[in-house]
């Protein structure tokens, strides 16, 4: 057995640059990592063949047979490295809410190419199993490798930035949902901006400059929709003294960066007089990793 950590990541900005003519989007996004995990443990189990048993106790509504991203990954895995397959079990222990545009199941595909790695000896390097992971979801490369990243063109071309100073993250789950594809839509309906809010994080990050980060946080998706909960949740965490907030991802989930753990921690306690699936968070280096 193999049990790998998988970090949830979260979307310091989301700019969306452009419709590509295959129907995808090309974007330009920075991703940054965070310790909330899910645990996935990965195991041969009896018998011949290619079966995959997918469970996630914590989560019964998440579907567990071969539309699941862990059953996804060890087919790509199988693919790639040509490895006789041998039948699997792998146990999601989910921590990470799903819905949230915290990329927990794409850290969750990413963990179960990690365990298989080293599972079968394949021994492959970090960017072979990325480009793995690439096969089945746009988030899954970052979430293998983590740390502080820009993303583009579809968001799989990955470049490692300077590392996000030292601070608090607060994340806040609504129970409310955002249609992606609605959110692409609008985003497409909109004249371009003009430029990219992306640039300006960018060289904040540069700066170590923690403050002037997070008043360039931007996702589009949440200036196209209308989102009311979401702006309810970024008012009392500015009100209880964040830095800066915004949604991540493609939502509904909402984060805000403090610069002390006291007043992250109140900002909790506000949260959760209302909400169920309120975290507090810091920063890591790191991608998937195995314990």
């Amino acid at each position: 057995m193999i049990t790998v950590k998988a970090p949830a990541k979260i979307n310091l900005t989301l700019d969306i640059v452009g419709k590509r003519p295959d129907g995808y989007h090309n974007v330009a996004m920075v991703m940054q990592t965070v310790s909330l995990y899910d645990t996935v443990t990965v195991g041969f189990t009896d018998g011949e063949g290619d079966a995959v048993a997918v469970s996630c106790p914590a989560y019964p509504d998440v579907p567990c047979d071969e539309s699941n991203i862990a059953t996804k990954a060890v087919r790509a895995f199988y693919r790639r490295t040509k490895v006789a397959p041998k039948p699997l079990s792998v146990a999601i222990d989910k921590v990470i809410p799903t819905g949230a545009g915290l990329a927990g199941g794409s850290s969750d595909g990413a963990a179960v190419v990690l365990a298989l790695n080293q599972l079968y000896d394949t021994r492959l390097p970090m960017d072979e199993m990325a480009d793995i992971c690439a096969r089945f979801g746009s988030d899954v490369p970052f979430c293998l490798l983590g740390g502080t990243m820009l993303a583009t063109d579809t968001g799989t071309t990955l470049k490692k930035l300077a590392a996000m100073p030292k601070c608090f993250i607060v994340i806040c789950k609504p129970d409310v949902s955002v249609s992606t594809a609605e959110a692409y839509a609008r985003c497409d309906a909109r004249p371009p901006k003009g430029f990219l809010y992306t640039d300006e994080l960018v060289k904040r990050l540069y700066c170590r400059d923690i403050r002037g980060l997070s008043t360039c946080l931007y996702n589009e998706f949440e200036q196209v929709m209308e989102l009311p909960e979401i702006n309810e949740i970024k008012r009392t965490m500015i009100g209880a003294k964040a830095l800066g907030a915004s949604m991540s991802g493609s939502g509904s989930a909402v984060y805000a960066i403090f610069n002390n753990e006291k007043k992250a921690e109140n900002c909790i306690n506000i949260l959760k007089e209302k909400y169920n699936k309120v975290y507090l968070t810091e920063p890591v280096k790191v991608g998937c990793c195995i314990q």
